[in-house]
């Protein structure tokens, strides 16, 4: 969804997991997901932080 999300012109855009759950991922173990979207929203931040002038990418580490 980042590519789409870039071809309607976001500014910043925080990939996500997968379609169905972007937020999320619902196959983990429930600490592994909330570890999951806590990492989505963090970099959500830091995106909302970070200034951009053009279509920027932030992909959450996703170490889990």
């Amino acid at each position: 969804m980042a590519q789409l999300a870039q071809q309607v012109g976001a500014s910043r855009v925080v990939v996500g997991r997968k379609i169905p759950h972007p937020c999320g991922d619902p196959s983990l173990p429930e600490q592994f997901d909330l570890k999951v979207r806590e990492e989505i929203v963090t970099t959500a931040l830091e995106a909302l932080k970070t200034p951009v002038d053009a279509a920027t990418v932030f992909r959450p580490s996703h170490t889990v």
